[in-house]
Formats: C-alpha cells, sequence, structure tokens
C-alpha cells in the first residue's frame, strides 16, 4: 500500500509516494531532506514553513523505523545529521579492508556516505551484516 503525501514546494506541488523515496535526512536545525524519486530534485521541508508536509513525512520516518520493525531501515548519525536510510535501494557497496572503510552511495542524490567501524560503530555492524543477509557474502573475511 502507498503512502502519499502532498506537499507543495517551490511554486509547484507534488503528490509523492513516500514508500519511494529511500532516504531522509534529518538536520539538528529541524530541516528534513529528501530526494524525489528517479531524481535528482532534493526536497527540504522546515516545520516553520511547511508544517503539514513536514509533519507528515516525520509521521512516515517514524512509522519506517518504529512501526513496522523493518530491518532494511537503517538510522545512523554522519556529519552532525541522522540519516534514515532504505538499504533496499542502495545496489552498490564498496569495502576497503585496509582501512576496512564502508563506502556506498545514496540513491538519486549521488552522495556518498563512508562508514568506519570506529567512527560509526552501530550503522557499520548493521550494514556489513546487512550486506551479509542479503547477498551471503562476508566482507571482513577477504
Amino acid at each position: 500500500m502507498a503512502f502519499w503525501a502532498k506537499i507543495p514546494f517551490e511554486r509547484q506541488i507534488y503528490v509523492i509516494d513516500l514508500d519511494r523515496i529511500d532516504t531522509f535526512i534529518c538536520a539538528t536545525n529541524g530541516k528534513i531532506s529528501f530526494w524525489l524519486p528517479e531524481s535528482q530534485t532534493p526536497i527540504v521541508l522546515t516545520p516553520q514553513r511547511e508544517s503539514e508536509s513536514y509533519s507528515k513525512v516525520q509521521k512516515y520516518i517514524h512509522h519506517c523505523l518504529e512501526s513496522r520493525k523493518d530491518k532494511n531501515w537503517l538510522k545512523f548519525h554522519y556529519e552532525r545529521n541522522d540519516y534514515f536510510i532504505n538499504l533496499l535501494q542502495i545496489s552498490l557497496f564498496a569495502y576497503h579492508p585496509g582501512n576496512k572503510k564502508l563506502t556506498f552511495w545514496l540513491p538519486n542524490s549521488q552522495t556518498e556516505i563512508v562508514l568506519h567501524p570506529k567512527l560509526n560503530e552501530e550503522a557499520y555492524h548493521e550494514v556489513i551484516e546487512y550486506i551479509r543477509e542479503q547477498t551471503h557474502y562476508s566482507l571482513d573475511e577477504e
């Protein structure tokens, strides 16, 4: 079942299936950012300017992380923001055995995420485990 939201943004009105959004970024100042599906167009919502849309997206994020118990969604803190990523939408992971860095790119945005076990311990291990479960490949044995 699709989770649709009507979002006025920059002189347009978007009707978006939030189930198709793969990444949400929540900044410390309260902004929520995401990219439109199959596009590099970012949407940035603030509670002051787009309160109704902001609230609906915030509820959706909570729904994905808490209500569904969906192991495909990952929440972690990175570069002063909270990231909520649907790992099912990530199609490429790069592992660097020497320094154990794990790199992937956010769909639609071309944003590079680099996780290190000492800096992002929990998220790093969750992604390593996700890769193992989905692909049956173990990266740390290479």
